[in-house]
């Protein structure tokens, strides 16, 4: 019984026609079950597709690069738990093409940052991080207070969103700009609007300048949003239930 492994040993096509086998194996093991699952991702109450002025904000972020310093994914470890808040879950990830979850962490994890700092703050901290974080090594980015959002290509962006399987609707589609103005603008006839096609979403003026709608309206309006859509008070209650 000792020798029989000799045969792997002294003929590598052997050996790679095994390698191949059990990776085949393995590999039928993990992918054959996912064809009898509904769905990968449990559904959680609260979550929506982002509204068309947080999808523009989340595409300055990607553009900008700010994945290659913050994640958006706390892990279930007690220190991250008590520092940022619950555990990130899959569905929170479930419309971002791609996710954000970053492959390090320079900076603070920005999965909970919605809300827990106001609009001024994430102003002055994106124009001079050092104005409000001394230590920080960030670089600022003045410019996106003074750029123009560009409002033409949001209907295409969020059409091919739903190409990929984020379920906007026709509506949504076709207001997507009137939605992206709206949100920025309170006094917007289209504002009430924007709350029924997007709950909890944040409706005000982000950047100071309520006579100009700029990068700086568009990327608030996402930091804004995360990590505020999903009640974890509901899991936090089933967790101490057990």
């Amino acid at each position: 019984m000792a020798n029989k492994h000799d045969i792997f040993e002294r003929h590598s096509w052997v050996l790679l026609i095994g390698i191949l086998v059990m990776v085949a194996i393995g590999g039928l093991v993990e992918i054959v079950p996912l064809f009898y699952l509904k769905s990968t991702i449990e559904k959680v109450e609260g979550m929506r597709p982002y509204s068309p002025l947080e999808l523009a904000g989340r595409n300055i972020y990607v553009r900008e690069g700010c994945y290659n310093c913050h994640s958006q994914m706390i892990r279930p470890m007690r220190d991250e738990i008590e520092r940022y808040g619950h555990y990130s879950l899959a569905a929170e990830s479930m419309y971002d093409h791609p996710f954000q979850w970053a492959s390090k962490r320079t900076g603070p994890d920005l999965a909970r940052v919605g809300g827990k700092y106001s609009d001024d703050w994430q102003r002055d901290h994106l124009i001079n991080p050092r104005a409000v974080v001394p230590t920080s090594i960030m670089p600022g980015y003045p410019f996106l207070a003074k750029n123009e959002l560009d409002t033409n290509a949001i209907k295409a962006v969020v059409s091919t969103n739903r190409l990929v399987g984020v379920p906007y609707t026709d509506e949504q589609v076709e207001k997507a700009v009137a939605d992206l103005k709206a949100q920025a603008n309170p006094d917007d006839p289209g504002a009430a609007e924007v709350l029924k096609r997007y709950p909890k979403a944040v409706v005000r003026d982000f950047d100071g300048n309520a006579g100009k709608l700029t990068e700086m309206d568009a990327l608030v309006a996402y930091l804004q949003v995360l990590g505020t859509l999903v009640d974890f008070k509901v899991y936090d209650d089933k967790a101490n239930l057990r």
